[in-house]
């Protein structure tokens, strides 16, 4: 586990051991909540498994939504969420979000969403769902897996990190990871590209494995718990672009859908989603292409404010990381993102 991820549990336990998921709820909790998850399947990690924080299993989601009812939300569909966010008073609600488009979560989450009655929106990549679009980040992790060296160029300097062991493959990645991210988009995938093709890794096999075909999605899209909503044609992140570009990956994504899929398109998720990700030139581009919706990764719960920003709203993520029955209480709480946002309600900057 990374220092970050380590902090963040030690914060999650002060919220649960002084109980002020309870005293602080009715000011930090808002009016709802947004969650997301990303893969839901049965754990089969060994290690070294630096993604690990996007999956959870079976069983702990069926907790999630166990204890969301349990703490008094209504789960409702997103196409609902304008009205929500009008009405004053009532009973707090809560959106379930799937991003990327996932094989596992048909296998494993949608059976859990139809025993419970309970509606959902899946976010898809159009791209995935061909089969070419790239899955960088778990490219990056299994070609770390295979080498044993990781060597790449980045902004004129030499990395030569060793990979030999669990813990070595750990730093490597973390370092890997970091530095490319924090420089442009076209760096990133050429990068991994090269060292995926060290490692043997078939790129648009992994995508293939792992991401819903167009039939698989449109026999999820037949569900009436299920709302498909865009997630980009590439899975950029969008602030990096030109308005050209961030444009394109928004509006063609939404065209692909609803020529694919045959439906209405009116919800939308930026890919990465944080501030250096999606921004306002990004949030009016969504609104632009007429989306009622878009959803961020700021992490946050939802206030009545935000129904003058419904196309910069928050999400809580579910941390594979941390699945346990004290983790949820403190999320679903608001308070470590009130404390997280400094008492700010709304994040659109």
């Amino acid at each position: 586990m990374s220092l970050k991820s380590a902090i963040i549990r030690m914060g999650l336990r002060a919220i649960d051991w002084s109980r002020a998921d309870l005293w602080l709820a009715p000011i930090s909790r808002g009016t709802g909540i947004i969650l997301m998850f990303h893969h839901v399947r049965p754990a089969s990690y060994g290690a070294f498994a630096p993604n690990r924080l996007l999956e959870i299993t079976p069983a702990f989601f069926e907790t999630v939504v166990s204890m969301v009812r349990e703490a008094g939300y209504e789960i409702i569909a997103q196409d609902v969420l304008p009205q929500r966010l009008r009405e004053k008073g009532g009973r707090p609600f809560a959106i379930l979000t799937f991003d990327d488009g996932y094989r596992d979560n048909a296998e494993y989450a949608l059976p859990i969403l139809r025993r419970h009655a309970l509606p959902a929106t899946f976010f898809i990549t159009t791209g995935f769902a061909d089969g070419h679009g790239r899955l960088w980040w778990l490219e990056l992790e299994e070609a770390i897996r295979r080498l044993d060296r990781v060597l790449f160029i980045h902004d004129g300097r030499d990395f030569d990190l060793p990979a030999r062991d669990d813990a070595e493959k750990q730093i490597a990645f973390e370092t890997t990871y970091w530095r490319l991210r924090s420089g442009d988009e076209a760096t990133l995938l050429a990068v991994i590209a090269d060292l995926a093709a060290q490692a043997g890794i078939d790129s648009r096999a992994l995508t293939r494995g792992l991401c819903m075909t167009w039939d698989e999605i449109r026999a999820v899209a037949r569900d009436p718990l299920i709302t498909i909503g865009a997630h980009t044609v590439s899975h950029p992140m969008l602030a990096k672009h030109d308005d050209v570009t961030a444009r394109y990956e928004i509006v063609q994504s939404r065209d692909r859908l609803a020529s694919e899929v045959g439906i209405n398109v009116t919800h939308f998720a930026y890919p990465v989603g944080d501030p250096g990700s999606a921004g306002p030139r990004d949030f009016a581009l969504a609104q632009e292409a007429g989306f009622t919706t878009a959803v961020t990764t700021r992490p946050g719960h939802v206030f009545a404010g935000h129904a003058d920003h419904p196309h910069a709203l928050p999400r809580v993520s579910v941390n594979g990381l941390h699945q346990s029955r004290k983790t949820m209480r403190a999320l679903l709480s608001g308070v470590p993102f009130m404390l997280w946002n400094k008492g700010w309600r709304l994040n659109t900057r």
